[in-house]
């Protein structure tokens, strides 16, 4: 068997509709994360459906229990050929967001995968259900193509609550290092930099959550008869919001800006043709960090978004003072940024303007995290995937997004690589979703290719590894 075999055996697992029987049977699990009443579809989604297509592999699977108490259970798998061969972690999450139903177009079913044209709609279809249904039929021929031996290990953690912050993981991966141990995480998720663009990123930008509030304690009252002489807390707060951010998305406050920025990371970046897909939505050359491009904005720097702003009921208004108001924004960050500083640059800056009452709260936060350009993983799964699809890859040094990248990087200490099988405008957590089914086959093709090569040329890649390390570090003389 050949590599050349293992590339038509992942195209004919979708073109035999396989593919799509896999998917469809997957997506009509309703597994809505943020729906409470779902979770005994959040269990049987890895029992009934994760497990046994793991089983059939080889794997041995294990589900424990979240180290969050109340949060949904995680799936441990393994498929162990040598104890000299590299390892790999793949992993994926089968929640989805709320199915949204009666809210997509021409009457669609959010839980039956729907194929129209190149688009194939479904709750779940591109976020994650198809990009790991994708790398699960890419190993399946990896090793069929291999007769089974594919030449590394291959370990998987699937979790079930990604959709509501992935509560647990970062821990779970601290609990279960040692048999999480590998010597590559690979998986799959977000868009690629555009549908006809293979693509390769390297971590995630970071984010923070946090919410604004005032409530000047008067209660609500009559906007004629107090207008003028009681303070109004959304006009205070909409002044307080417009003095973090400038009318053209610049970021006015220092510690929510990048203390550096890495050449490096923006020269790769600059060019990127950023929403030329049909349908993307139009760009605005005038918004966002001034003297850089549209690549480096989106992922090259941060942006800080208003994202929820709330005083009295604007479906209903009623001419009353409104007794308080709330803000909420989003932080995404690139590496360089003291996120950790956030809400003291806040607080500082607030006091200074003058809004001293203005309270703060921290909602969420996770790290902004990337794997250098130049390691060697990333040229081996460039030069696979360029081998595959014979085009150029892309690759970006961080998604714009954020996905819990961190309990990989910093929790196991793993080198990263995402292989996206979803395009920027498929409508991810919105009415609508979907796949394209001509990125779905190539994709299965590309992980495929790239599980052959590793098997084949893993072992090479971690050993130069570990010597630039060693060069880099190296050890102390004796004394």
């Amino acid at each position: 068997m050949s590599r050349s075999t293992a590339l038509h055996l992942a195209a004919e697992y979708f073109d035999s509709g396989l593919f799509q029987n896999d998917l469809q049977r997957r997506i009509a699990l309703p597994t809505e994360s943020q729906n409470a009443a779902r979770a005994p579809e959040l269990v049987q989604y890895l029992q009934d459906e994760i497990a046994p297509a793991l089983a059939a592999l080889g794997f041995e699977s294990r589900q424990v229990d979240n180290p969050i108490a109340g949060a949904p259970p995680l799936l441990l798998a393994r498929r162990m050929e040598s104890a000299d061969a590299v390892t790999v972690l793949m992993y994926g999450h089968g929640d989805v967001v709320n199915g949204q139903e009666g809210r997509w177009q021409q009457d669609r079913s959010p839980w039956q995968l729907e194929p129209h044209g190149d688009r194939w709609y479904g709750r779940g279809a591109a976020d994650n259900k198809g990009q790991h249904s994708i790398n699960l039929g890419a190993l399946a021929a990896a090793i069929a193509a291999a007769d089974g031996k594919l030449g590394c290990n291959v370990k998987m953690i699937f979790e079930m609550g990604e959709e509501v912050g992935s509560p647990g993981l970062y821990e779970a991966c601290r609990e279960y290092a040692d048999y999480l141990e590998a010597d590559l995480f690979l998986a799959s998720d977000g868009p690629r930099l555009a549908a006809s663009s293979p693509t390769l990123f390297l971590g995630s930008r970071g984010a923070l959550q946090f919410k604004l509030s005032l409530d000047i304690g008067n209660g609500a009252h009559h906007a004629g008869n107090w207008g003028g002489v009681l303070r109004n807390p959304a006009t205070v707060l909409a002044n307080a919001a417009a003095s973090l951010v400038d009318a053209r998305g610049v970021i006015l406050v220092p510690g929510l800006r990048p203390r550096q920025v890495s050449q490096r990371v923006r020269a790769l970046v600059r060019d990127f043709a950023v929403g030329s897909d049909a349908g993307d939505p139009k760009l605005d050359a005038n918004w966002g960090e001034p003297g850089l491009s549209a690549g480096e904005r989106l992922f090259a720097w941060n942006t800080l978004e208003l994202i929820a702003f709330e005083a009295g009921n604007a479906q209903r208004p009623v001419g009353a003072i409104p007794a308080r108001a709330q803000a909420v924004f989003q932080l995404r960050f690139v590496v360089g940024t003291v996120w950790e500083d956030v809400q003291t640059s806040l607080r500082k800056h607030l006091d200074e303007q003058g809004y001293h009452d203005v309270q703060i709260e921290i909602q969420a936060a996770a790290p902004a995290t990337r794997l250098d350009p130049d390691d060697p993983w990333v040229a081996l799964a460039t030069s696979s995937m360029q081998e595959t699809v014979g085009k150029p890859v892309t690759i970006l040094p961080n998604l714009g997004g954020t996905i819990p990248n961190h309990c990989f990087s910093e929790a196991l200490d793993l080198p990263t690589l995402w292989m996206p099988h979803s395009y920027p405008s498929c409508s991810q957590h919105a009415p609508d979703e979907h796949l394209l089914a001509s990125v779905a086959r190539e994709g299965l093709q590309l992980m495929a290719g790239l599980l052959w090569d590793i098997g084949q040329q893993g072992r090479q890649v971690a050993d130069a590894r570990r010597a630039g390390q060693a060069a880099h570090h190296p050890a102390p003389l004796p004394a």
